[in-house]
């Protein structure tokens, strides 16, 4: 049965019942108070429990971002919601409750072990994100269909699987139907499975099974064929020349061009339209190709720019770190001495001694953090001219090209143009015997109207022609503008790192001198 709603009034999952819940469940005795004290910070929480809390909606969990384990077991609950931030949950219990439908749990890319156990659940789905799921309690829900089972094929972690209580497991061949289509679980309502039972039921199922992984195998093809064209498009994308490989930009021309589309029925005009397509489609091949050819010099110029960057910071912190080596080495041999220095002034000495080594770790440090930074500032600047040079080349040529384009848009609108002055010749003289449709027919009225549906077309195929032109030297330049304004930030970010880091070591050392100082006084 399910938890019904009792006399109490449902809950409100508040701060106020998130932090009783803590502090409950927190450490106790002398480390219990001090943490009373101090206060306990909710992302700090790996394991929270909230059972018999009457709760009605899940609420207000965003704080615990580091939760592990949650137990929200025998309360009210309607809906799997407000659980979005809590990626890193391992466990989850939400069994005894009033849930419908599996929902919510997108993002629990982590959940190993999932308690939905007594609900009022009539589907197994919406668990996809759940790759690493191992534990799945469903028992005492609404489950009847098999499908439910064959669902569960995807989860290859999946090891213990409860479905008691549900009609489905009230079927007299619900265990060998379970074994057959989940043949890696290792329990099933609580109960290890016997391989042996696994044998027959495989057997007893083997031309469903059979059927069954054939599908699987044509649907797992189908969605890595559809993964490959993607990465292969993003590649293509990467150039700035995707669907240039074919005819998509000759075909968008005619796909928006209702008089260019009459007129392709025209004695002789099919000819010229295969021959101007083929020319076209050629010409976009070369863009295509031109393009993953510059794609690949580029990566190659970003590739050896970051290889140099980094064997440059490499080599300067190491030269830093010897550097600190060296004077934490003495800085101890320092120390020692000053400690077992009775005499004032010897000590003073040393002391100032000691003040004028980490002004001149100081100095050391910075001055090579300045070495770096003229180094790395030649080194991009170089990379800079080379990859805008690159850019450059690529947008003049890839220019070129689609001049190549409009000239024989040119070249077809003139032959078009000429076709249908001499089609209207004929019609006016009525000297033509083709059978042209009427929509056809009514732009053969006079010169003016068949010169203006030829014109409309001819300017589609040059808008579609520049527009993409102007989106790939758009995107050429803005990933150059993008990339460069970047390496320039990362550089004075890393810059500003170093600086700080240098100066908080040498705060250090100088709060250790000090310290010296004031117990030389004091003695």
């Amino acid at each position: 049965m399910n938890r019904l709603c009792n006399s109490l009034e449902p809950k409100v999952m508040d701060d106020d019942m998130l932090k009783v819940a803590v502090r409950e469940q927190g450490p106790q005795e002398e480390a219990g108070q001090l943490a009373k004290q101090e206060g306990i910070l909710f992302k700090d929480i790996l394991s929270l429990q909230l059972d018999f809390q009457n709760i009605l909606r899940i609420d207000n969990l965003w704080q615990f971002e580091n939760l592990r384990k949650l137990q929200l077991d025998n309360n009210i609950i309607e809906r799997i919601e407000g659980l979005e931030n809590l990626t890193h949950l391992v466990w989850l219990d939400l069994s005894f409750n009033n849930i419908e439908a599996i929902e919510g749990l997108d993002t629990l890319v982590n959940l190993e072990d999932l308690s939905l156990f007594n609900n009022r659940i009539s589907k197994i789905d919406s668990l996809d994100a759940l790759a690493k799921l191992q534990v799945l309690s469903l028992g005492n829900n609404q489950i009847g269909n098999v499908m439910n089972i064959i669902y569960l094929r995807r989860f290859k972690d999946l090891r213990a699987l409860s479905l008691s209580g549900n009609p489905i497991a009230e079927a007299e061949d619900y265990k060998m139907s379970v074994l057959a289509y989940l043949p890696d679980l290792v329990y099933l309502d609580s109960r290890r499975i016997d391989d042996h039972m696994k044998e027959l039921a495989e057997l007893k199922h083997q031309y469903s099974l059979d059927e069954l992984k054939h599908r699987e195998n044509q649907i797992q093809a189908k969605l890595e064929n559809e993964q490959d064209l993607r990465k292969e498009l993003e590649k293509h994308r990467a150039a700035f020349v995707e669907h240039l490989n074919g005819s998509f930009l000759f075909d968008s021309m005619y796909a928006e061009d209702v008089e260019g589309n009459k007129l392709a029925c025209l004695p002789s005009v099919g000819e010229l339209l295969e021959a101007y397509k083929d020319k076209f489609v050629i010409i976009c091949l070369n863009i295509f190709e031109y393009g993953l050819k510059q794609q690949e010099k580029r990566k190659a110029e970003l590739d050896t720019f970051n290889a140099c960057v980094h064997e440059a910071v490499r080599e300067n912190q190491e030269q830093g770190k010897h550097r600190v080596a060296m004077f934490e080495e003495k800085h101890l041999v320092s120390l020692s001495a000053i400690q077992d220095e009775a005499d004032i002034t010897s000590s003073e000495m040393k002391l100032v001694e000691y003040g004028e080594d980490i002004t001149e770790l100081y100095n050391v440090l910075m001055t090579l953090e300045m070495q770096l930074v003229e180094q790395l500032e030649e080194t991009i600047n170089m990379f800079e001219r080379n990859i805008i040079d690159l850019v450059g080349l690529f947008i003049e040529n890839v220019q070129s090209l689609m001049v190549q384009c409009r000239d024989l848009e040119t070249h077809h609108h003139e032959k078009l143009l000429e076709i249908c002055i001499n089609t209207l010749e004929k019609i006016l003289k009525g000297e033509t015997d083709e059978d042209l449709p009427d929509d056809v027919r009514a732009l053969f009225v006079d010169k003016d109207t068949i010169v203006n549906a030829v014109g409309t077309s001819h300017d589609i195929h040059l808008l579609k022609i520049d527009n993409r032109e102007d989106e790939l030297l758009t995107r050429a330049n803005s990933w150059c503008t993008q990339l460069v304004d970047k390496i320039h930030q990362d550089e004075i970010s890393r810059n500003r790192r170093r600086v700080r880091e240098i100066n908080q070591y040498i705060d250090h050392m100088q709060s250790e001198l000090d310290n010296l100082e004031y117990t030389d006084i004091i003695d």
